[in-house]
């Protein structure tokens, strides 16, 4: 149940223009189908809206237990189950992939030539974990579309959004070391599979199935009974479609009806980097986990220190994204951001150019969905819709301005 917003510091009159400026500025005209906003504020939720339809085919509206594909929204939660198994002993932030990963040894950087007959050099230094949690291993996306590097992911089919690579994670991991780095790891910031690799890790210092570990180690445990890599028949009829905007319209992409997320079981590949389908009550109480300190009615999965490191700035000499990224794409804005492990970090509302706190942390999805967590307001919101790219709109800067709006006390 909703508290009044009042009575957490926040303008219920003013958080109301949340669902107006979705119905007027993006239901009414067509461009998404519908949307569903929650606000969390000092321990209690303030405001969950489901608006429009999760499936205009068949005219099915928006539930507030409505299942979305949360795409990149899946990396936080990798990143937190690979640092439970940092608690555990099982690695240091500066330990070599190849560790663990011994065809990670001998990378290779990128200089000129096509796959698969690169020119290339060898790597200044070894990739480490810390590299694949923050973005600056090297790695790539084929979707970025930027470099003959991006070409060849898309040729093996390395590009995880399409679901199509033919392998398991393991299969995953072992092609991508045969491609060239964009560059050697820690000189620059670029949106990757790293955290696909994360995955991987997970399996190989716990022994145990990717989603097998998250579904007993965090699932399970934090309550979250509809997160995971696939969605049961049984609950087709709560799984939204998925849009893609064509020429100013929202167009059909992924039909519940005949999608490949529909099935018994999980797929052969689970992508630690995207992978995930969730609602918006599992996913508050992941985050109500990270709010909280890494613990959630008395079920702590990391501690507060290892969360205050993960909510860090750990781009080198304390830069922000403008100054390192190199790749075209980002779920966040560049200015005034830095990232942690798994986390982008605000680090300066001012230069970013919105309203927010230094510390707050945050990530998104490729289907326009967010989540932020304010520490300093005690806040959290989260934001899932199903309109693809996440680059359509600005639903992120409008919500934001809209929310701190909001705020009165």
């Amino acid at each position: 149940m909703s508290a009044r917003p009042e009575r957490v510091g926040l303008s219920g009159e003013r958080l109301a223009r949340v669902d107006s400026h979705w119905k007027r500025r993006y239901l009414d005209p067509g461009k998404i189908a519908g949307a569903l906003t929650l606000v969390w504020r000092r321990g209690e939720l303030a405001w969950l809206s489901p608006v429009g339809l999760m499936d205009r085919e068949r005219g099915r509206p928006m539930r507030e237990d409505t299942i979305f594909r949360i795409y990149s929204m899946t990396k936080p939660v990798t990143s937190v189950a690979l640092m439970m198994l940092h608690e555990h002993g099982h690695f240091q932030l500066d330990d070599p992939v190849h560790k663990f990963l011994p065809g990670w040894r001998e990378l290779r950087v990128f200089e000129a030539g096509a796959h698969p007959q690169f020119q290339t050099r060898r790597a200044e230094r070894p990739l480490t974990i810390r590299h694949l949690l923050t973005h600056t291993s090297g790695l790539s996306y084929g979707f970025q579309f930027r470099s003959p590097v991006d070409a060849a992911y898309r040729e093996l089919s390395l590009g995880v959004l399409d679901r199509r690579f033919p392998g398991d994670l393991e299969a995953f991991t072992d092609l991508l070391p045969t491609l060239p780095l964009e560059f050697s790891p820690g000189d620059a910031w670029t949106y990757s599979v790293a955290t696909d690799v994360c995955g991987r890790l997970v399996e190989v210092m716990s022994s145990e199935p990717f989603p097998e570990y998250l579904r007993r180690h965090v699932f399970e445990p934090l309550g979250m009974l509809d997160t995971g890599f696939h969605v049961p028949p049984v609950e087709r009829d709560r799984f939204a479609a998925c849009y893609q905007r064509v020429s100013r319209e929202a167009v059909l992409l992924d039909d519940p009806e005949t999608s490949r997320y529909v099935r018994e079981a999980p797929p052969r590949f689970c992508s630690g980097g995207g992978g995930l389908v969730s609602t918006a009550a599992d996913y508050l109480r992941f985050c109500r986990m990270l709010l909280n300190g890494g613990e959630l009615d008395g079920v702590r999965l990391l501690g507060p220190r290892t969360l205050r490191l993960m909510t860090s700035n750990h781009l080198p000499r304390g830069a922000d994204l403008s100054e390192v990224a190199r790749g075209l794409f980002s779920e966040v804005g560049y200015t005034g951001t830095g990232f942690g492990l798994g986390f982008s970090i605000g680090l300066d509302p001012v230069a970013a150019g919105h309203a927010g706190s230094v510390g707050e942390f945050a990530w998104g999805g490729a289907a326009s969905t967010i989540f932020w967590i304010d520490p300093r307001e005690e806040l959290i919101v989260i934001f899932l819709t199903q309109l693809m790219p996440s680059t359509s709109f600005d639903f992120r800067g409008q919500l934001r301005s809209i929310v701190y709006g909001a705020v009165v006390d």
